[in-house]
């Protein structure tokens, strides 16, 4: 019987005990294909020996050394490995152990950085519905998936959640692509007015949303259009890249893309391939500048930022990325992989839309592709909300009150007195009429669905029973995809 607290707690658990290339074998001798990379992480399989060497070294040489006193040639080296590939005016690294973590750290950061301006009054954190940002509470505050928020809503703080650029349901059938992009961009500007002058702090976004809402990237200018917005009223644009970015879209930052480079961004997964607990943020230097002028001091910090073994291992992927082409064999087979899936299913009656870019796709399923409702409501009662607040077996629990998701008109009603007990956030997590069953991979790797078991998978996305992923059989060329990385 194993110590450990799983993460279901009835599972029984294979035990991997090596792995290789694409696959992972267990105990028994099975062997796994490991398409998705774990969550979307091994971009580069297992067993890689360049950086199986480079972990082995690092730890020989120097496996730890605390912040507060020191810093280490590979945190050094990849600070500045990344900065160099990120475009200005990012200019500056923190590194961290995970994804949230990283999040967890850009909010803090442009908390502070707006108190060391002068600012102290933007407290107030802007993010969208059907968004993930991470598991910790500053970060789980940030995303808008109802099933991993509902247990912590009364410990959460107060985010408004404006809609997703979601173009397969809120896209009018009289609307281009791009006329949709700037009408769902403009929400962020209708939501900074409701919460009132010089009371934002900044807007948390996925460039491509990842594992709630299921690879979908931004419309063409919805980004370019955030960006003006953030920049009119002072707000800092925070661009989470945990999932999509380090080369998974074909580019290094999936904001490449777009034309437009944030304040912050946040990476983590793809960065160190798993060989090490890695995440980073990459702010500004006017963010930097604006503390060091200040205080000139980081009001934040963990005993393994930075640690020297991590980021040996995450500077050994990000130079095998690079040394072997990597980004261009990405979207290669990403054109290959999305020809493939649109061959295959392009006429499926239950498979609405085919999305994503790079080597990171989704399939959304459905009821009847026909009739593709639209997500549902914003701001307002749920029908499927019982009196007592609780769901009608349909999805997660919802907060009701405290640390819930609100409107922003809900906010700035509370703050004015006009609203003791605000109403939660609707429409939040949940698609009507279909799910999205995501197919991702990183670096070379192409996918296959991401998840280990159906209740873990449900409770985790807030899939309604209608729901479900589907699941691609083991064809010859993904098979091949997968171990060609």
């Amino acid at each position: 019987m194993s110590a450990i607290f799983h993460r279901t707690t009835a599972h029984a658990y294979p035990l991997a005990v090596r792995g290789e290339g694409a696959y992972l074998f267990d105990a028994a001798g099975r062997r796994y294909l490991d398409a998705s990379g774990g969550a979307a992480v091994s971009c580069l399989g297992h067993g890689d020996q360049e950086v199986v060497a480079a972990v082995a070294a690092q730890a020989a040489q120097l496996a730890y050394a605390h912040t507060s006193f020191f810093s280490s040639a590979p945190a050094e080296a990849l600070a500045e490995l990344l900065v160099a590939q990120a475009p200005p005016p990012l200019a500056r690294a923190i590194f961290v152990s995970s994804g949230s973590e990283a999040v967890e750290a850009a909010i803090k950061l442009a908390r502070q950085f707006h108190v060391e301006r002068g600012e102290p009054a933007r407290t107030l954190l802007i993010a969208r519905r059907q968004s993930y940002a991470g598991n910790t509470l500053g970060a789980l505050a940030a995303g808008g998936n109802p099933a991993r928020r509902a247990l912590y809503g009364p410990l959460l703080m107060d985010v408004a959640l404006i809609a997703p650029c979601y173009a397969y349901r809120e896209q009018r059938p009289d609307e281009t692509p791009a006329a949709y992009g700037l009408r769902a961009a403009d929400e962020l500007e209708a939501a900074i007015q409701a919460a009132g002058p010089g009371r934002v702090m900044a807007f948390v976004a996925e460039t491509v949303a990842g594992a709630t809402l299921g690879c979908a990237p931004p419309t063409p200018g919805y980004l370019r259009r955030v960006r003006e917005i953030c920049d009119r009223h002072g707000v800092l644009l925070i661009l989470d890249e945990v999932m999509c970015g380090m080369g998974r879209t074909g580019s290094l930052w999936a904001f490449e893309q777009e034309g437009v480079t944030p304040d912050i961004v946040t990476i983590a997964k793809g960065l160190g391939a798993g060989y090490g607990p890695i995440g980073a943020l990459l702010c500004s230097q006017q963010i930097y500048a604006t503390i060091a002028a200040g205080t000139g001091a980081l009001a934040h910090g963990h005993t393994y930022m930075g640690h020297p073994v991590a980021c040996a291992a995450a500077l050994a992927v990000q130079h095998a990325i690079q040394e072997r082409g990597l980004l261009a064999r990405v979207r290669a087979l990403g054109a290959g992989l999305e020809a493939r899936l649109r061959d295959a299913f392009g006429d499926h009656p239950h498979v609405g839309d085919i999305r994503g870019r790079g080597l990171f796709w989704a399939l959304e399923l459905v009821a009847d592709r026909a009739e593709r409702p639209a997500q549902g409501p914003g701001p307002g009662p749920r029908p499927d909300l019982l009196p007592d607040g609780r769901h009608d077996r349909r999805g997660a629990r919802r907060p009701r009150a405290a640390g819930a998701a609100l409107h922003p008109r809900r906010i700035a009603a509370r703050r004015a007195g006009g609203e003791a007990a605000p109403r939660a956030w609707g429409g939040v997590g949940r698609e009507r009429g279909g799910v999205a069953g995501q197919l991702t991979a990183k670096g070379a790797k192409a996918g296959q669905p991401d998840g280990i078991n159906r209740e873990e998978r449900e409770e985790r996305e807030g899939r309604t029973a209608e729901g479900g992923v589907l699941r691609l059989p083991r064809s010859a060329w993904l098979d091949s995809a997968a171990r060609s990385s």
